[in-house]
């Protein structure tokens, strides 16, 4: 059984039905009930038995409440995959307002912390699991305007490489997989115009939500022995966040 965080839509919602099309149970979280509903029963037509959550990852004790009352399916569950993820506007730090930083940080940074300190308990007791962690080229390098979510991915970095310290020995795996440009709503979200966001794309091929999550179905894949640390996956058009080349 996988958990999907982010389930709903775009990177989150590509593996719920990828995984689907394997038959392998999910355990789908998401934010927005209605699009959470569309991608249960698309899961469901592929052949997966499918349990799906209204839940917001900001909502911690929401969360915790939520875990103590489903332990029982939660300790069937394999693997985690933190996908949930944004980012809010492109300005320049002076301008960013603390409730833009609190945002990108609670769904980021302590979302990802929050579901993998539910799931490892379980992971450890069978000593069996993997962690994915979706990661970002922003957690290695940095750009104008990127400050607080470019900080955000480089705190999944860090954290995705000492929880894999902190597991030595179990047989847990951690990876972390680290897109360039992907064609998904996140530029909408981030700069809350349709128009600008179709901008982001233009003028080159991005990474489809279904590349990445076949790298990720990739990782699942490999031998219990075998942890993938990191892939850094790029548009073949782009070289870093402020390299790309347009058409």
């Amino acid at each position: 059984m996988i958990l999907i965080t982010g389930a709903s839509s775009g990177i989150g919602e590509a593996c719920a039905l990828l995984l689907a099309e394997k038959k392998i149970p999910l355990i789908l979280i998401a934010r927005r009930s209605d699009r959470l509903s569309l991608t249960h029963k698309k899961c469901q037509e592929l052949g997966s038995k499918v349990y799906s959550f209204n839940l917001d990852v900001t909502k911690t004790a929401d969360i915790i409440s939520w875990a103590q009352k489903n332990c029982d399916l939660l300790s069937k569950c394999e693997v985690l995959i933190n996908n949930a993820g944004l980012a809010v506007g492109l300005k320049t730090f002076d301008q960013v307002e603390s409730h833009e930083w609190d945002q990108m940080i609670d769904v980021n940074i302590k979302g990802v912390m929050l579901f993998s300190s539910l799931l490892l308990p379980h992971f450890i007791k069978k000593d069996s699991g993997h962690i994915i962690n979706l990661g970002s080229v922003a957690g290695h390098h940095v750009y104008p305007r990127g400050n607080v979510y470019c900080a955000t991915k480089h705190a999944v970095h860090a954290f995705s490489q000492s929880l894999r310290a902190d597991l030595l020995g179990k047989n847990i795996r951690v990876s972390e997989i680290s897109p360039g440009m992907v064609e998904t709503e996140f530029s909408e979200v981030r700069l809350q115009d349709k128009d600008k966001a179709k901008k982001v794309y233009q003028g080159l091929k991005p990474l489809s939500a279904h590349d990445v999550a076949e790298v990720i179905a990739w990782c699942l894949d490999r031998p219990k022995h075998v942890n993938i640390e990191e892939i850094i996956l790029y548009p073949t058009m782009q070289a870093s966040p402020t390299l790309i080349h347009r058409l």
